[in-house]
Order: structure tokens, then C-alpha cells, then sequence
């Protein structure tokens, strides 16, 4: 056997350094949930998948292989999006994920289905086109709206510049300087000890008829302009949101009570995203829900009596005292020592239960993701985008609204086969002077 000079004993050494500096390096990221994520892994299934969807609709036809490669491309640089999820002894957590990106398919099911980790290379989010339209579809626990939209623009930005070189300029495959990357977990960081419980756990009306098949799942978009919706909201003094929100009550309350008294009200969960309350940009999920809340005390309501009541509950709690009151004392009740050291087992069941409650305190949720916006340089490929969510526990229609330039679009998704709450809530914009243009992905309907 050929001896070992010290020179050579020394490079062995040498490269045994670099190989653990380089193993180190490679340590597999984690990271835990946020105080809105935990829930998520907990409750989702096929019947709630708790996957939302949000879309952009351009000028010209899907490519897929360019579409993929974007994906390939942009998803590296996204540390929220890389991630599995695992199960640990006290909670869920995520971990790096580092497997190809899912492949990206043409639609061919309904919207926001489950997703299942193992059959999508362990990634919790899917791509999907059709025609003109790119899909993404992102399970709740990875992050909100404001995260889903930031991938998708990337996304997007990065397909054109590979379908339109010279959209490419001096700018290279970079992020866009506006896009955040931030994971803070600003929930953890905004919060003050409480121990108010600030949600409603009292039931509400909830909306009930035949079932569509199963698996099947409703949309109707109504497209309507915005500055005639200015001019209306300003007629009856509310902001756009107070008043489809209230439009939704009405539609409810004819439709569905028949304008009579209840025992139970109408009460309507609407998310609001904190970042602009406590500055922050993170990524991760970072939103509460508060409640419009209408109670028919007699019969026949105006519609304007309807839309005081909501712009007052709507008012009286978004206001950030309020708002950081709702966050603080779930994670009050998250950082509790007693809490912490439950198995995971058991902090499931107490979960589910609280869900419930609060799940059937809600008749719905409507929940407005914002006028969306592109750079100057892609507007003239970008047409339109859409959002939408999947079904809850008693929720069997859910609203979301999106706008993009002048354009407002609603969007119901549903899994009931009667439409009458929808074709009340239409009707009622387009009686009030907006004109509406509908469509909706064909599920029949009555």
C-alpha cells in the first residue's frame, strides 16, 4: 500500500473541511407557522381543501413549456413557496422542500380541490392554464392573498419574458424591487397579551339547498366598471366593500328569509389584511376576520337600513386597536407554556371544535384582495385577474372581489344548485345604475 505523504494527508483534510462546510450549507431550512396557519392542516380535506385560487387572464394563448419553466425558474427564489409540510410532536412545521417544481397542467377539474403533498412533489401550491388563463392555487397554510399574488405576478413577468424576449431589457430573470421575500411572522411580532376573545361564536343564518354533485364547484363572475360603482357607494355614503357586502345581505335577506324576522342574523366574515395597520410585508399569512352583521328584527327592511347596520359594524372594528385585539388573543392563547406542551393529538381536537363554532358564526365570507397592478411594461398582455375560494364548514357560497384597472370583477363560488342569492345580488347592482356583465364556468344551475 502506497504510503500517505503529510502533504497529501493535509489536502485530505482540507477537502474533508470543505465537504462538512458544504454539507452545513446545505441544512434543510424550517420553519414554523404562523398563528393563522396552524389551523389549516387541521381542518383541510377533500371537502375542505381550504385552497384558494387566484388568476390572470392575458392577451394570448397559455404556452405550457415556457409556462413551466418559468415555474422552474421563479420558484427557487421564493423560500415560502419551497416548503412541505411535517408533523411534529407539538405542532406542524415547515420544512425546505428542494424537489423539482410541481408540474404545470392544463385545467381540466374544478376549482381549488385538495392538494394532496405526494402526488405534487410535496409542494402545497399547483399551476395550472386554460386557454388565455394561468391559475394559481395555494393551500392557506403556506400564505394569504397578498403572498398568493406576489408569486403569481413574478410568475407571470418572468412566462412573458420568456415568450417576449425583449420584454427582458436590463433587468435580466431579477424580482421585480417591489416584490417581498420578507417571512417575518408579523402576528408574533405585533402582539399584546390579552385574553379577550374578540370573534363571534354565537350561529348565524346559514344558506342551505341541493347540493351540486360532488366535486363539482360554481363560479359566476360580474364584471362591472369602477367609477359607476364610486358613483352609486357615494350615493348611499359607503365604500365599495360596505357596499357589496350589504348588497349580499340584501340578497340573502330576500331570497333566502323572505324579508321576515329570524332568530339568527346574517353575519358575513370579512378578512382584512393588517399589513398596512402595523407595517409590515411579510409573506406568510397575516390577516384577521371581522363580521358584518345584520339581524332582521321585523319585516321588510329597506335596502338602505341594511346598509347602515353594516357599515357600522363594519366601521366600529376596523380600526387597529380593534383589529390587534382579534390577532392578540390567539396568540396569547398559542404561546400559554400549557398549550405548548399538549401533543399535537389533542391540540387537533380543541381546534376543530373552536372552528366549528366559529365557522357556523359565519352565513359567509366575502373577502376583497385589492386593485391589482402590473408593471407599465406588461399591461399590454395582461388582461384581467380573477380570485375565488373553496367551500367552509356551513358556508355553501362564498364571495371575493378583485379589481384591475377600471374593472371590478365578483366573483361567487358555490357548491348549491339554487342561484337566486346570486341573481338578487346582480340584479340589485344593476337596478342601483351599475351595469354588470356575467359569466360562469357552466355548472348548471336553476
Amino acid at each position: 500500500m502506497k504510503k500517505k505523504t503529510t502533504d497529501t494527508i493535509a489536502t485530505d483534510k482540507e477537502e474533508k473541511k470543505e465537504v462538512r462546510t458544504a454539507a452545513k450549507s446545505r441544512e434543510i431550512r424550517w420553519d414554523r407557522l404562523d398563528n393563522t396557519a396552524h389551523l389549516f392542516p387541521v381542518i383541510a380535506g377533500d371537502s375542505m381543501s381550504n385552497v384558494y385560487r387566484i388568476s390572470v387572464t392575458l392577451t394570448e394563448r397559455i404556452q405550457p413549456e415556457p409556462l413551466q419553466r418559468a415555474l422552474d425558474m421563479v420558484l427557487p427564489k421564493f423560500d415560502g413557496f419551497n416548503l412541505r409540510l411535517r408533523q411534529g410532536v407539538f405542532w406542524y412545521y415547515f420544512e425546505e422542500n428542494g424537489k423539482p417544481a410541481p408540474r404545470v397542467r392544463e385545467e381540466n377539474t374544478f376549482p381549488c380541490r385538495f392538494i394532496y403533498q405526494n402526488r405534487n412533489n410535496s409542494y402545497m401550491f399547483r399551476v395550472t392554464y386554460y386557454k388565455y388563463r394561468i391559475n394559481l392555487e395555494v393551500f392557506h397554510v403556506l400564505t394569504d392573498g397578498m403572498g398568493g399574488i406576489n408569486f403569481l405576478k413574478e410568475l407571470t413577468y418572468q412566462y412573458l419574458r420568456l415568450v417576449h424576449p425583449e420584454l427582458k431589457g436590463d433587468r435580466g430573470d431579477d424580482l421585480n424591487s417591489t416584490t417581498s421575500l420578507n417571512r417575518e411572522d408579523s402576528f408574533l411580532k405585533n402582539y399584546r397579551k390579552s385574553s379577550a376573545r374578540g370573534y363571534q361564536t354565537k350561529k348565524a343564518y346559514l344558506i342551505k339547498g341541493e347540493r351540486l354533485s360532488p366535486g363539482e364547484f360554481g363560479l359566476m363572475h360580474g364584471y362591472m366598471q369602477i367609477p359607476e360603482l364610486k358613483a352609486v357607494c357615494k350615493r348611499y355614503g359607503v365604500s365599495i366593500n360596505e357596499y357589496l357586502v350589504s348588497v349580499f345581505v340584501w340578497s340573502v335577506y330576500q331570497e333566502c328569509m323572505h324579508k321576515m324576522p329570524a332568530k339568527r342574523p346574517i353575519r358575513v366574515a370579512v378578512p382584512v389584511n393588517l399589513r398596512p395597520y402595523f407595517n409590515s410585508i411579510t409573506t406568510k399569512n397575516f390577516f384577521v376576520m371581522v363580521s358584518a352583521e345584520f339581524a332582521p328584527m321585523k319585516e321588510d327592511y329597506t335596502f338602505e337600513e341594511i346598509v347602515g347596520a353594516v357599515k357600522f359594524s363594519l366601521e366600529s372594528q376596523i380600526n387597529k386597536e380593534n383589529l390587534e385585539k382579534l390577532f392578540s388573543y390567539n396568540v396569547s392563547n398559542e404561546k400559554m407554556f400549557v398549550a405548548r406542551a399538549v401533543p399535537l393529538v389533542f391540540k387537533n381536537l380543541a381546534m376543530r371544535i373552536i372552528y366549528t363554532q366559529s365557522a357556523l358564526a359565519n352565513t359567509t365570507t366575502i373577502t376583497n384582495i385589492g386593485n391589482l397592478s402590473v408593471d407599465e411594461i406588461y399591461k399590454p398582455y395582461v388582461e384581467m385577474f380573477h380570485s375565488c375560494l373553496a367551500m367552509s364548514k356551513g358556508q355553501h357560497i362564498k364571495g371575493n372581489i378583485c379589481s384591475y384597472r377600471d374593472t371590478l370583477v365578483f366573483t361567487f363560488s358555490y357548491d348549491i344548485v339554487d342561484a337566486s342569492v346570486q341573481r338578487c345580488f346582480f340584479r340589485k347592482i344593476a337596478a342601483d345604475g351599475v351595469c354588470v356583465e356575467i359569466d360562469s364556468n357552466g355548472v348548471n344551475y336553476e
